[in-house]
């Protein structure tokens, strides 16, 4: 498979802005959908993945020598769908089906269901367990492909994600790259009243990864981060992402309520404007 070369910081920042709208409008057309502040915080990051980074082709989602991208933080799957729409992998009229009856786009992603979906998710904790085992097969058939992993901060909470980062620094799968989106807030509260992360970077470094902590929506952060993907050789790869949850429109970023609730009418109107004019 050929190696995807990274674009301007404007090309990416169109592509972040082009799956905003796309995300707010499947949201707001499902009616019951929720989760459009968790889906917004990561979209940064994946327009750089998914445009620049991984090696991946539509017509053959299978190749053996793609790269996989888990979204392990499952109920954000309205932005997994959006850039996969962009890529090729799912029609306009596939994605205009999301959380409707019948459609294989559900509010959590499937494996099989959808072309370009790596792992069903949604039960916080099993994506990087999954990518975990993708990894290691990898490095032990000698293959080159890379397995990106995005984590939710509040799926930091659960054990399973500890176990698999433990593993992948003793095993030293330096294909393994983990993006923690880093938006502080998680669904009953903020992180820090939750159950507090701190120090997260070091928890890491502990456990044997190469740790970098960056602007989850600097454009030009996010792409010196992953051309320099593996950090170390060796060592598995966290990128730690600081995100605003809700990002791109006003009244929705930094806000609890919007982890659960549908925008409709006017805040559907106000916030394609402010997407617009972004």
């Amino acid at each position: 498979m050929e190696q995807p070369k990274f674009e301007s910081i404007d090309f990416y920042q169109a592509k972040s802005r082009e799956m905003r709208e796309s995300i707010l409008r499947i949201i707001a057309d499902s009616k019951t959908a929720s989760h459009i502040g968790s889906s917004f915080s990561p979209v940064d990051i994946m327009s750089v993945l998914f445009h620049g980074v991984m090696r991946i082709d539509p017509k053959y989602p299978e190749h053996p020598d793609r790269d996989r991208f888990i979204m392990s933080k499952g109920h954000a799957a309205a932005a997994l769908y959006a850039v996969l729409h962009q890529r090729g992998f799912l029609s306009k009229d596939d994605l205009l089906k999301f959380y409707q009856d019948g459609s294989t786009l559900g509010g959590h992603p499937s494996y099989r269901c959808v072309p370009g979906v790596e792992a069903t998710s949604g039960s916080l904790g099993h994506g990087l367990p999954i990518g975990l085992g993708m990894a290691l097969a990898g490095k032990r058939d000698a293959k080159d492909y890379r397995v990106f992993v995005l984590l939710s901060d509040g799926e930091c909470d659960e054990g399973s994600n500890w176990e698999a980062i433990l593993a992948a620094g003793h095993f030293g799968l330096d294909n393994l790259v983990v993006i923690v989106d880093y938006n502080k807030i998680q669904s009953f509260g903020s992180v820090k009243e939750v159950m507090d992360l701190e120090p997260l970077a070091d928890k890491f470094k502990a456990f044997r990864w190469a740790t970098r902590e960056i602007d989850g929506h600097d454009t030009s952060e996010i792409i010196s981060a992953m051309k320099s993907v593996p950090f170390e050789t060796g060592k598995p790869t966290c990128i730690i992402a600081h995100t605003i949850k809700g990002k791109g429109v006003s009244f929705m970023e930094n806000q609890l309520a919007w982890h659960y609730k549908t925008p409709q009418g006017e805040e559907v109107v106000q916030a394609l404007r402010e997407l617009e004019a972004s």
